[in-house]
């Protein structure tokens, strides 16, 4: 590293710092909640990082930003793009410069764009874009004796010379390529680190261009004539070999497995000769996997490209919208291309079979053109989806690069989905997701017996073979199984085999199994009506076992989003089989329903279909499904104004990323959030964003911890739950300057109140606290106005202190009736209803006038005949039974009444609290069943969930 570089030392203590910490990119792409690309410029590119990265980069790799940002500085601005700046090793020849400065404009021209073939679209959509702003960093997976290492593309290139990429169809191997040779151009491709300093030329020959223009492959002198480049005859005399030879060039082969089998065996020893004669050169082959077997290149280190990322997925789409705007200065069409990108993204998240096809940089640019060029309407029907996906990888792909039968066999598309579905079905039907090779060609053989035309092109090994290597859609996973790429596809060629085999009671048996779930319902699409009519009603007959009901009342469901064609009463009889079970409307319905799975999250509605008290346990139900879907169901929510369910978003969110699930989710409410849980503490940074003033941390988190808090100076309200370490009061309270209140639940060590003699807090919550034995710190809190106070068995309540502003007091403790003359100013009392059954006599304070009574017996409290009550005009009732009556006798003077069932079957005629002459408002929650109604005024009863 030169000292006199202030950029590559910033990048070389970047570099330095992710190792020392063992991050790999992806676990700092995710802690900085930066992009995959961003993050991968930041440690590799010729221009200087922004200062926003570095301060996100930062704190994820422990270095002062103080001395990144002086490096930064004293880079002073981006290197120049001019060639005349480009070193090598060695002097360059006048005449070679002057070439070489024409041949790398060439190549910027030649390679500069980004283009997607295959795409069967019409109407705006282009398959082209500017490589600079579509370009997305792949992601490699070196295969090691000793484990494997995951990189950036940039990074693999600074450590190796010679290089074997191997990738699925799609995957971004070509466009690597031509992103290596405009950096290279440019002058900004990362070199080894060996100390040199190289800005290689590059040579890019695709095999397949090689393979149509002569059997000999070429040599040196002939790269540039061979792949059709216009300014081959104005090349100095010798200059390829004097740039390969001066280790200034870098050869790029592109596509081991387009050529026949044949020319591979030439291409290998042709490579083997250029690596011995040029050995300070770089070389880059790329090949799908199954086309050379490992270690087919002697001394080439092999490199696997990886999947993208969810991330990954994110930036492609935004790049892919960001190169469609740059092609057009219509201000309308700009704005409707950002519509379309936030679209996007959202329907990437919340739809499965998006988000399991999106897994390539190819299959990402078909769903962003089909998106734009149907003007944001993909198709619902996943048979069109799926297809043109089909029809992209089994013809149009190789037919429009031109790659005509490497292994020797051609087959239309239809030939290749007709093999390709038995295969599929045969891994349904036997519930694995790879097959052994042996069974793979057996299958294929018999099918060939019935396909005359495939079976003279080859046998079962070579039509094998030919799938592997250009379907797209097979690979082999070890050298003795196969599997699908995607599972999507599995299901979508297998349901459709079963189909045609008329195995639909096969697929109704098994429709109990989540594995089966997606061929049922690609069953249900390709199905013919008659079909369709039979599968549902045998799905909905297995129904009926109610140990699969629900799965599969929701199942048939979800079908019917996939059946064009459909008898009115079959829809109907879905429907009102499933329309019992959705929206769920309890706790325990919307945890059950969440166990399904993702079917779920296609069948809830969604925020503007659901009231208030319901959407919680929507909310709840998407929660315990989990993953993206998830995510992007949840975040239809953000803008509900209810309560309830702002706080079932602010709670249990530890399943999601803490940025994302702020960023999608709880940065969106609007106003000030409820309550945040915290229960990890990757959770603490997260909600540095957001507008937060309560936070109930549940679990063992240290003191320490809570002390890392953002934004500490506007917490008002903070619980501690299930908390096992803090032992000092003082440790946390004095870390919150404006704390009003305090939440203390099952925390064990605490023994002492004493930390909070000297705080302002107005509200204090106690419960199971079992070494506490005393109340009597609370004494110089003249300022609390709430306490509650519950299972706390070894506290006297004689020994609690005068609390002159006390106002509402909520106790489970029998002996605080008798002390209820220490708080005259209390306005409200909740305790269990039992205690009054145990005390003789209760004096009520003159002030009082709210109750709140828990699991009480209605009866037997008013043949106890508590005196005192008739001061009492707003009352809360948590009961087991259904009998109202005795109400009237307790609580003469009630203007509000609020009665909760305990238990879901329980039913209430309410018609005995008519006589309330004062009762305004009679609220009722969780019963099944509540009759008498009528006989009150409109507006004055009100039905809620529990």
């Amino acid at each position: 590293m030169s000292e006199s570089d202030p950029l590559e030392q910033l990048h070389q203590v970047l570099r330095d710092a992710q190792l020392k910490r063992r991050l790999s990119m992806t676990a700092v792409v995710a802690r900085s909640n930066l992009s995959r690309t961003t993050v991968s410029q930041a440690f590799n590119s010729s221009a200087a990082p922004s200062e926003e990265t570095l301060a996100a980069l930062a704190p994820v790799l422990g270095l002062d930003l103080d001395l990144l940002l002086a490096l930064r500085k004293a880079f002073g601005g981006p290197r120049s793009r001019v060639p005349a700046r480009v070193r090598s090793v060695g002097p360059v020849p006048e005449g070679d410069a002057a070439f070489e400065a024409r041949y790398r404009d060439y190549l910027k021209a030649r390679h500069g764009q980004l283009t997607v073939v295959g795409l069967d679209l019409h109407g705006p959509a282009a398959s082209s874009w500017p490589l600079d702003a579509a370009y997305l960093s792949l992601e490699l997976a070196e295969t090691a004796t000793q484990g494997q290492r995951v990189e950036r593309a940039e990074q693999a290139l600074r450590r190796k010379g010679l290089m074997l990429i191997k990738g699925l169809a799609g995957s971004g191997k070509t466009t690597l390529l031509q992103w290596i040779a405009c950096a290279a151009a440019d002058g900004e491709l990362p070199g080894p680190d060996d100390g040199r300093d190289r800005a290689p030329v590059a040579f890019v020959l695709p095999l397949r261009t090689l393979a149509r223009r002569s059997e000999a492959l070429p040599g040196p002198e002939e790269f540039l004539a061979a792949v059709g480049c216009p300014l081959s005859g104005a090349q100095p005399s010798g200059w390829t070999d004097r740039v390969l030879a001066a280790g200034r060039g870098m050869v790029l082969v592109d596509g081991l497995d387009e050529v026949p089998e044949l020319m591979r065996d030439r291409a290998r020893v042709w490579l083997h000769e250029l690596v011995a004669a040029y050995r300070q050169t770089r070389f880059v082959v790329t090949t799908r996997p199954t086309a050379v077997p490992e270690g087919w290149l002697a001394d080439f280190q092999e490199f696997t490209v990886r999947p993208m990322s969810r991330a990954d997925v994110t930036v492609f789409v935004t790049r892919w919208h960001a190169a469609a705007k740059a092609g057009t200065a219509d201000p309308e069409v700009q704005a409707h291309l950002d519509g379309l990108e936030t679209d996007l993204k959202e329907q990437v998240r919340a739809k499965r079979d998006l988000s399991l096809l999106t897994t390539t940089p190819l299959l990402c640019a078909l769903v962003c053109a089909l998106h734009r060029d149907r003007r944001g309407k993909l198709p619902h029907d996943r048979v069109e989806l799926y297809q043109a996906a089909l029809t992209m990888f089994l013809y149009r792909r190789d037919h429009e690069r031109e790659v005509v039968a490497p292994e020797g066999i051609t087959l239309s598309e239809k030939e290749s989905v007709q093999l390709l579905q038995k295969l599929a079905y045969w891994l349904i039907r036997n519930g694995q997701t790879e097959m052994p090779r042996d069974t793979a060609l057996a299958i294929v053989a018999e099918a060939l017996l019935s396909m005359h035309a495939v079976a003279q092109q080859g046998d079962a090994k070579q039509l094998l073979g030919h799938l592997l290597t250009r379907s797209g859609l097979l690979r082999r996973p070890t050298p003795d199984t196969i599997d699908f790429v995607h599972r999507t596809f599995q299901d979508f060629l297998g349901a459709k085999a079963a189909v045609e085999a008329h195995d639909l009671p096969l697929i109704a048996r098994n429709a109990h199994d989540a594995q089966w779930e997606e061929v049922a319902r690609m069953a249900v699409a390709h199905a013919r009506e008659d079909e369709r009519v039979a599968l549902l009603e045998a799905i909905l007959a297995r129904g009926d076992e109610e140990k699969y009901r629900k799965r599969l009342a929701l199942l048939a469901l979800a079908c019917l989003r996939h059946a064009t064609e459909l008898p009115p009463a079959t829809r109907e009889k879905v429907e009102r089989r499933a329309g019992s079970l959705l929206p769920p409307q309890s706790w325990a319905e919307a945890a059950e329903l969440g166990r399904i799975g993702p079917l779920v999250l296609d069948l809830l509605p969604g925020a503007d279909d659901l009231p208030g008290q319901l959407a919680r346990f929507s909310i709840h139900a998407a929660k315990t499904v989990g993953g993206d879907g998830a995510l992007a169901y949840l975040k239809s929510f953000s803008r509900v104004r209810d309560t309830r369910a702002r706080a079932a978003l602010c709670a249990g969110w530890t399943e999601f990323d803490p940025d994302e699930y702020v960023a999608q989710v709880l940065a969106p409410m609007p106003g000030e959030l409820p309550e945040v849980e915290i229960a990890e503490e990757r959770q603490i940074p997260a909600i540095r964003p957001l507008r937060v003033s309560g936070v109930a941390f549940h679990g063992n988190h240290s003191p320490h911890e809570i002390r890392r808090l953002p934004h500490r100076e506007r917490i008002t309200s903070l619980a501690l739950i299930d908390n096992e370490c803090v032992q000092s009061l003082g440790q946390i309270t004095d870390t919150f300057p404006r704390l009003d209140t305090l939440r203390l639940d099952r925390c064990p060590l605490i023994g002492s109140l004493a930390g909070l003699a000297t705080t302002a807090i107005t509200r204090l919550l106690l419960v199971d606290l079992n070494m506490l034995r005393t109340l009597s710190p609370l004494e110089p809190m003249a300022g609390l106005r709430s306490l509650l106070v519950r299972g706390l068995d070894r506290l006297t309540p004689a020994r609690v202190p005068a609390l002159p502003e006390l106002e509402w007091l909520d106790v489970d403790h029998t002996g605080f009736l008798n002390v209820l003359d220490r708080w005259p100013g209390l306005t409200r009392l909740s305790i269990h209803g039992s205690a009054f059954l145990r005390q003789r006599e209760v004096l009520l304070p003159s002030r009082l006038s709210r109750m709140d009574l828990r699991d009480v017996d209605l009866g037997a409290l008013a043949r106890r005949r508590v005196g005192g009550l008739s001061q009492v005009t707003d009352a809360t009732i948590t009961t087991p039974y259904s009998v109202v009556a005795p109400l009237v006798v307790l609580f003469p003077g009630a203007r509000s009444l609020t009665i909760t069932a305990t238990q879901t079957a329980a039913k209430v005629d309410v018609t005995p609290l008519t006589e309330l002459a004062r009762l305004s408002t009679l609220t009722l929650r969780g019963f099944a069943r509540v009759t008498g109604t009528d006989a009150f005024p409109p507006d004055v009863v009100r039905i809620e969930q529990a």
